[in-house]
């Protein structure tokens, strides 16, 4: 199963929802693999700390390839690291991936990625996407290439009024390109239980009849301390209420989609 994290908002932790989920999928025997196509590199970062810099060829080098005409095309395996966590391995992300975004965009490149990412079906049983917050030539590419999209949400109202076009984007890309394509879910996150306006904009998106995801995943400062130390929840704290939040959420998303609820959305 491929799924592509997506929020055209930052800071609503894209990065760090793909690298714990993909974590936990390997840490419970699948092989999983993690693609970051955010230039900033975060899932990167996170999942190889103080090595990320070294973390080449990656998916500048992939996408570059696809910009030439060779006799001999690299097979997508030597764009891959390994990470330090058994069974996860990584796509790792590099500033490069700007400076060839609009040559991608005009050459028409948009569907490399997903049959790349295709021809790995039987080498993993999970691929998580990581993707930049923008609607570009590298996120859609990540729709394109996806069964299943998973979406940050912040408990803000930016964050609602965003959540409409959104939704609206993918169904586009559905309808267009990825017939296939299902949203998987709503992933609430920084959410305060305390606060009624988190309490009444997530329960707005489920009176709508939005796919919203529980349990919501709360703040707390392990995160960032995970962060620091380049470990995702499951290694550095798996008995901490937040990775058992993900651990759940990881549980609820990995089943078969309800295509009915998606197209709903």
């Amino acid at each position: 199963m491929r799924f592509v994290v997506f929020n055209q908002k930052g800071g609503v932790g894209k990065s760090t929802i793909t690298c714990n989920l993909a974590a936990i999928s390997a840490a419970q025997g699948r092989r999983t693999l993690v693609v970051d196509l955010d230039p900033q590199g975060n899932s990167t970062r996170y999942l190889l700390g103080s090595q990320a810099d070294e973390a080449n060829p990656g998916a500048a080098e992939f996408f570059e390839q696809q910009l030439k005409f060779s006799v001999r095309t690299p097979a997508l395996q030597e764009f891959l690291v390994e990470t330090p966590f058994e069974r996860l391995d990584l796509m790792a992300s590099s500033p490069a991936l700007d400076e060839m975004h609009s040559k991608l965009e005009s050459r028409y490149k948009i569907y490399k990625l997903r049959d790349a990412l295709a021809e790995l079906a039987s080498d993993y049983d999970e691929i998580w996407i990581d993707t930049p917050p923008a609607l570009n030539f590298y996120t859609r590419s990540a729709l394109i290439a996806a069964q299943g999209c998973l979406i940050p949400f912040d408990c803000d109202d930016f964050s609602r009024r965003a959540l409409y076009a959104l939704l609206e984007n993918v169904q586009e890309i559905q309808a267009d390109h990825n017939p296939d394509l299902v949203v998987s879910g709503i992933i609430v996150n920084q959410f305060q239980p305390r606060a009624k306006l988190p309490q009444r904009l997530v329960q707005e998106l489920i009176d709508e009849g939005l796919p919203v995801l529980a349990p919501y995943l709360t703040s707390s400062i392990k995160v960032k301390e995970s962060h620091e130390l380049a470990q995702p929840l499951i290694h550095m704290d798996p008995r901490h209420k937040l990775t058992l939040d993900f651990v759940a959420l990881h549980d609820l998303i990995s089943k078969p989609p309800a295509r009915s609820a998606a197209k709903r959305a």
